[in-house]
């Protein structure tokens, strides 16, 4: 195992490659127009009230519309959406109304677009928002959600995309928690 003190930024990107993360496509609409972009850094803070934090880069001013319309949908992609992923983390070059016409939206409570097939969305209002070094952390209080059909979701491990195993596909799809 190789141990360093020394944390450079390249060596944290190497060890954060390392770290397994569902993939995500968080979207927002409103005055501010409709934005979409792939991340990882989404998860739980609390069940109660039902709260969620996204992490986008706050260099990019595209990502300003998240904080003007004040509100989010974190849709967690099943594995067949490697296609949607690589769009909305821009791979494609493709503008954002081109991103939005490779899937099928709709939305909940907030306006925030909701992708009809994702594994879950988490449709939420911000609530609070912390900037951190490169990163702002937006809060949101979930105000509705979607579950869809119990797919193997679309992971991202070591700079690149990874699916379960038939057999660990087949062991979650049994047990239907996952903890096969």
């Amino acid at each position: 195992m190789l141990v360093s003190r020394d944390v450079d930024p390249n060596s944290y990107r190497d060890a954060m490659a390392r770290f397994a993360g569902a993939v995500h496509v968080v979207t927002t609409d409103g005055d501010a127009g409709k934005r979409g972009v792939t991340i990882i850094a989404g998860c739980s803070v609390s069940d109660d009230p039902p709260t969620v934090l996204v992490c986008l880069n706050r260099h990019n001013p595209a990502n300003d519309a998240f904080i003007e319309n004040g509100r989010f949908a974190l849709n967690t992609l099943p594995s067949g959406k490697m296609d949607l992923a690589d769009a909305f983390a821009g791979f494609t070059k493709e503008p954002q109304d081109a991103r939005f016409a490779r899937g099928d939206w709709t939305t909940l409570e907030t306006g925030a677009p909701v992708l009809s097939d994702a594994a879950s969305v988490f449709d939420c209002e911000i609530e609070h928002v912390h900037d951190h070094a490169t990163h702002r952390v937006l809060f949101g209080r979930v105000a509705a959600l979607a579950i869809g059909p119990s797919l193997a979701p679309l992971i991202y491990y070591n700079r690149g995309y990874r699916l379960l195993s038939p057999e660990e596909e087949q062991k979650m799809t049994a047990s239907g928690s996952g903890r096969g």
